[in-house]
């Protein structure tokens, strides 16, 4: 039987807070002071702040000022505990502000007349003066100097100190055009108001989605401090602003500012055009289509990949960097790529760039490398699975086919639908190709071994494209001859050797150049361009690994496997793919077919190595055979049973389920 447990007989505290000594006064939960006949000790958080004798009022008036403009007490709880009043305690801080420590000391006798200010600043408020012309915020400033951010900011605004009086903003280099004379005045009129213009956004005609941006003419800002951008976002909020203007304002020094580097290179690219012509404009909106664009691409060089990577960083400061007052949070740079996708318009974007980069970069596009990248997928969706080579298993993921020029820079990609394999992605990627170098432009596609295919390889050559891959399989081992030469402007040299080879009962005629390599390796290059060295054939086809380097950079640095969004697509429910019963069942047939061979095999080795009686032998032999005939029954019954399910079977049917 319990007993209640008398509530007076309890065990005391396991750490019992310790009594405060005689003469201990509490300013408040962290501040104290103690006295000890003429000296006095005050505690900030049970550690020594500042010692004094009572009958010094000078160093008394500086440990209570100290106290307040350091944040640790308020005025109110000093003056009572100190036994003064909130008026002593601002006149000795006043005092102090205006002479320093001598003027806090008083003099015996009837004090003189008050003298007039003096016109010099304390050198307390030239220190802060000069930080914050430096650009230093209000906490750099009261960590510095020893005094809370309020304080601080108090004495800024006694000393008439007004952000406003920053230098003018600067342009950026594709603000340029736009003149002096039209950068300071807007000539359009709202409503009898001369400062304000109506966007295409707010013109009655409702707006089309391929309207260009507005001029930069119109799209001029009329905030004169390019920190604080208080009347564009009301612009924006009326519906009157299309995309903010940047403006940069003079800094000594901004962390991350070498990006803008990347500005003159970003111009003729083709991304803004391009986007203004496809997309037209976002509406009335303070972050605007060429904002969101820039945005993107300065975060992507700072490897801040992610929007929701933002909440690391300050957004003043990466808002100085695209010349606003604040970079878009992650929900307002989530919620204009979700508005930009839903238009749609992303296909023809890649194709006008890559159009503009084929009429920049024809010399480079003789040889144009195709293979695919597989990202892996970690969520909770059921979508089909692709083998990851670095991995070195098959997992759920999904697989993009780039297309690198000869440099290995990036001309387009396309994402398979359910990992298609590369010898049924080939054709459509190539017809796309074909429609972005023209009819008369010649290319040679090079590819790894996933694309090998003989009759792939007819359809490639009537299309106009030569071909230059890996060969598959085994092939015979033949005697190379030494090849050098100077390519690219850099030595090479191979063993090689040159042979014309068929395929498709001699239907198919290529090319195919061995390379024998230090370690005894041969590796065969079957090619249809018959015109080249093989030097300079081995050495194309050795250049695939800039294709492979360019896609570690980009997972390593720009995060490329990371999701874009979490949205899915529904799979096509008529698609057709492999049996998972049939799967299963060949499975179990591979075990079985392992089994007997093990066993069996073993048993019959006995019986012509042993010394066995012939009794015992045609005994043991009957069992033998009976067991044989019991795996191999078993065995037929599985291909049986196999033979009779279909090899594919639509995805509805094979994988409920499944999103992607």
């Amino acid at each position: 039987m319990l007993t209640p447990m008398n509530p007076d007989s309890q065990q005391p505290l396991l750490l019992p807070s310790p009594a405060p000594p005689p003469g201990t006064v509490l300013v408040n939960d962290r501040v104290s002071f103690q006295t000890e006949g003429q000296q006095r000790v005050i505690l900030v958080c049970g550690m020594f702040f500042s010692h004094y004798s009572v009958d010094d009022p000078a160093a008394e008036a500086y440990a209570m000022v100290t106290l307040f403009e350091s944040g640790y007490a308020d005025q109110n709880d000093i003056a009572r505990c100190f036994g003064y009043s909130t008026r002593t305690l601002r006149r000795y801080q006043q005092r102090l502000q205006a002479g320093g420590l001598r003027a806090l000391a008083r003099l015996p006798g009837r004090p003189p007349a008050r003298a007039p200010a003096p016109e010099k600043i304390p050198a307390r408020d030239r220190t802060i003066l000069r930080l914050k012309a430096k650009e230093r915020s209000n906490r750099w400033i009261a960590g510095r100097l020893g005094l809370s951010e309020t304080a601080i900011r108090k004495a800024l605004r006694r000393l008439g100190w007004n952000p406003s009086s920053e230098p003018s903003p600067l342009p950026l280099p594709f603000e340029l055009e736009a003149s002096r004379s039209e950068a300071d005045t807007i000539t359009a009129s709202v409503t009898g108001n001369p400062i304000l213009e109506v966007p295409p956004s707010a013109a009655p005609s409702p707006a089309s989605p391929r309207t260009p941006l507005p001029t930069p003419a119109t799209a001029k800002s009329i905030d004169p401090n390019p920190l604080d951008r208080s009347m564009d976002r009301l612009l924006a909020a009326m519906g009157l602003l299309d995309d903010a203007r940047p403006m940069f304002a003079r800094a000594q020094n901004l962390p991350r500012a070498g990006v803008l580097v990347a500005i003159p290179a970003l111009l003729p690219s083709g991304l803004l055009s391009t986007a203004e012509t496809i997309y037209g404009h976002l509406g009335p909106a303070f972050y605007g289509l060429r904002t969101t664009l820039v945005s993107y691409v300065l975060l992507a060089l700072l490897r801040i990949p992610r929007p929701e990577a933002l909440k690391e960083y300050s957004p003043g400061e990466l808002g100085r960097i695209v010349g606003l007052d604040r970079m878009p949070e992650v929900k307002t740079l989530r919620r204009k790529l979700a508005r930009l996708a839903a238009r749609k318009g992303s296909y023809q974007l890649g194709c006008q760039i890559a159009q503009q980069r084929i009429a920049e970069r024809g010399k480079v596009l003789g040889f144009l490398y195709i293979d695919g990248h597989v990202r892996a997928y970690h969520g909770q969706h059921t979508i089909a699975k692709a083998y990851v080579g670095r991995m070195h298993l098959a997992a759920p993921a999904t697989t993009d086919y780039w297309v690198n020029d000869q440099r290995g820079d990036p001309l387009f990609v396309v994402t398979a639908d359910a990992n298609a394999a590369m010898t049924k992605m080939l054709v459509p990627i190539l017809t796309e190709v074909r429609q972005l170098l023209g009819p008369r432009r010649h290319s040679t596609i090079v590819f790894d071994r996933r694309g090998w295919s003989p009759k792939l390889f007819r359809s490639l050559l009537d299309m106009g494209f030569d071909i230059l891959t890996y060969r598959k399989g085994r092939s015979r081992r033949i005697a190379e001859t030494p090849h050098q030469a100077k390519l690219d402007g850099r030595p090479v040299k191979y063993l090689l050797q040159d042979q014309p080879v068929r395929f498709l009962k001699g239907k198919l005629r290529l090319r195919q150049v061995t390379r024998l390599t230090d370690d005894g390796h041969q590796t065969p290059i079957v090619t249809s361009r018959w015109d080249l060295r093989a030097i300079v054939i081995a050495y194309r086809m050795f250049e695939r690994w800039r294709q492979e380097n360019f896609f570690k950079y980009i997972r390593q640095e720009y995060l490329i496997d990371a999701l874009v969004d979490y949205q899915v697509e529904p799979d096509d429910p008529t698609r057709l793919v492999p049996n998972p019963a049939r799967k299963a069942l060949d499975k179990e047939l591979r075990l079985a077919r392992a089994f007997f061979t093990k066993r069996f095999g073993v048993m019959a080795l006995d019986y012509v190595d042993r010394d066995m009686p012939q009794a015992n032998f045609q005994k043991t032999e009957k069992k033998l055979r009976r067991d044989m005939e019991k795996v191999t029954a078993q065995i037929q019954k599985l291909v049986t049973r196999r033979a009779s399910l279909p090899s594919h079977l639509p995805l509805a049917k094979a994988r409920k389920g499944q999103d992607r």
